[in-house]
């Protein structure tokens, strides 16, 4: 792990690539997170020392602070003084933080993770579009219509259709005007993109998935709760065999 990060820091001094030194420690956490997810340190190991790493990696004392801090707000490792900075264990961490959806996508995630957080959408975003068929505003009618728009013109090949689909299932959360469900909307799009990017990378989309969003979009729009929830359902089931077909 020393020799990849080294090849990656070394001569970087305090700066990244953009001269940012936000970039050198955030690369150095998404690295260090990334290894700990591939079970190079498994739970329980003891990581490198700052001032080991610090000077194996050319970075600034600082710099390796830092990235660890970012690895522990997100529940990955703890410091302890003489103790060291240790790999928590999985139960510990905190998996729909968007950033550790994204490095856990990085390796290869097992299918029952998968199976998991598609669980987690079933659970969650019928029940959000029949609150938004009832709640929704003209306003998040729009933005969810726009959202479909750019999904469609662009498609889920391209950045700019999976923001298209992201921004699509934001609006419809917040249309729900629920404060909680709310605030699980970044984590459900970081799913969503994440399991969109990691089929695309085994194999080109099995279908089109525009019919099934429309779908949950008319259903909302005509206020009929019953169909937005069995629609979202299909769509998310849909979705999840999509994603173990990739699989095999």
């Amino acid at each position: 792990m020393m020799d990849d990060l080294n090849d990656s820091f070394a001569g970087a001094g305090d700066m990244g690539a953009d001269g940012s030194p936000e970039r050198l420690h955030g690369a150095l956490a998404h690295r260090l997170a990334v290894d700990i997810l591939k079970n190079i340190h498994p739970p329980g190991t003891i990581l490198p020392s700052e001032i080991e790493s610090s000077g194996t990696l050319n970075i600034s004392r600082s710099a390796y602070r830092e990235a660890i801090r970012i690895l522990a707000a997100k529940g990955m490792v703890e410091s302890r003084p003489k103790a060291g900075t240790r790999v928590t264990q999985r139960s510990r961490w905190n998996i729909l933080d968007p950033d550790v959806l994204g490095w856990m996508f990085e390796t290869e995630p097992s299918e029952d993770f998968i199976k998991g957080l598609f669980e987690l959408r079933l659970i969650t975003e019928p029940a959000g579009a029949g609150l938004a068929a009832l709640r929704r505003t003209d306003a998040q009618i729009k933005d969810m219509a726009d959202g479909l728009e750019r999904m469609a013109k662009y498609s889920l090949a391209t950045e700019a259709g999976r923001k298209g689909d992201i921004d699509f299932h934001h609006a419809l959360i917040t249309a729900t005007h629920n404060e909680a469900l709310v605030s699980l909307s970044t984590s459900i799009g970081a799913a969503i993109t994440w399991s969109t990017r990691f089929k695309q990378r085994r194999n080109a989309l099995p279908r089109d998935p525009m019919p099934d969003h429309i779908k949950v979009f008319d259903a909302i729009v005509a206020q009929d709760v019953g169909l937005a929830r069995w629609c979202m359902e299909s769509l998310v089931r849909m979705a999840l065999d999509d994603t173990q077909r990739s699989m095999d």
